[in-house]
């Protein structure tokens, strides 16, 4: 017996893990397209009527109205660490599980995380876009040496733990904020934990590597940058819910801030923590500001590509699977619900 699984947010860099492994025990659909309330009414009959499992991107939507079409659904398995694009009541009524892949970008994240350290404290977009006239001039440019500067780190994690070992090797002073600390960071003087609030006063640059909740929505917002250092960076890898970007385009126009690097900006999904949906008017009003905070040279803005490497794709994909087959033989692996 085969399962029916639709596999959308299809890409061209997973095609390669597909032709090398055998999934004889499945009968997969592929869809480039995201899943959401517009697409699924372009399922076949067939479709929403078989498909077992659905294995989605976070770029897709699982909102209530797209789970209750499936008529058999058992399994939704997102291809990220995050799963707040899924409705999670919806899954808990339906007795539908909910399989995630944890920790999959530690590597590929945290040498991005520093790739963009180093454009922002060293100016390389400025130097990029001078213009050939001016090419050999150094107005503007002078930059920072990491090992006098002190990052501060919200979120460590298993990603948040590698950039602050990165951190190091440069010869940084590396503080740390998490509810829950690192003990093998702290045992090997690698981070010394602080408060949230000492971690704004003292830190040269900050990055975020910690998920998103209610607790935490917009957790950098005017009071908090008011509060950070002067002239200090600001690089955000997580979640773009995390900062207020009105309060950050002001911060960075009055100064206070020296540059900010964003790999995620909130509303890339559009549903939030309890499933609800976002209202259009914010997420409108939240694409203006990101406009605005392009337009400025000190701000390096890239489309959550942080995780994108052949290798953390290859390995989300194993684990996806390796998830799906553990469920299908009665286990527990990789579940969040």
């Amino acid at each position: 017996m085969t399962c029916k699984l639709l596999f959308f947010d299809y890409r061209k860099s997973e095609e390669k893990f597909f032709e090398e492994n055998n999934f004889e025990n499945y009968e997969i659909k592929f869809f480039s397209e995201s899943l959401n309330n517009e697409t699924v009414n372009s399922l076949p009959i067939e479709d929403l009527e078989e498909a077992m499992i659905i294995s989605v991107f976070i770029t897709s939507e699982v909102s209530e109205e797209v789970i209750s079409r499936f008529k058999n659904l058992r399994v939704i398995s997102t291809r990220s660490t995050g799963y707040n694009h899924i409705c999670l009541n919806a899954c808990a009524n339906k007795n539908i599980a909910l399989l995630n892949v944890d920790a999959y970008g530690h590597t590929s994240v945290s040498q991005f995380t520093f790739g963009l350290i180093l454009m922002l404290v060293r100016n390389i977009v400025t130097a990029i876009n001078i213009p050939p006239e001016k090419v050999f001039s150094y107005t503007g440019l002078t930059g920072h040496d990491l090992n006098n500067m002190v990052l501060g780190i919200v979120g460590t994690g298993t990603i948040g733990g590698a950039v602050a070992r990165y951190a190091k090797c440069f010869g940084m002073s590396v503080i740390a904020y998490e509810k829950t600390q690192n003990a093998e960071l702290l045992n090997n003087n690698i981070v010394k934990y602080v408060d949230f609030e000492t971690l704004l006063k003292f830190s040269d640059i900050i990055t975020l590597h910690t998920s998103y909740t209610e607790e935490n929505y917009q957790m950098f917002s005017d009071k908090e940058f008011e509060m950070m250092k002067q002239g200090a960076y600001l690089v955000n890898v997580a979640r773009g819910e995390l900062i207020n970007n009105k309060a950050l385009l002001s911060a960075l126009n009055n100064g206070k801030l020296s540059g900010a690097a964003l790999d995620v900006v909130a509303c890339k999904d559009t549903l939030e923590p309890d499933g609800k949906e976002k209202s259009s008017l914010m997420c409108s009003e939240t694409s203006e500001t990101v406009i605005e905070l392009a337009k400025l040279p000190n701000v390096i803005i890239t489309p959550h590509i942080a995780y994108n490497t052949q290798e953390a794709i290859n390995y989300i994909l194993q684990v996806t699977f390796d998830g799906i087959n553990d469920y299908l033989s009665g286990g527990f692996k990789y579940r969040v619900l």
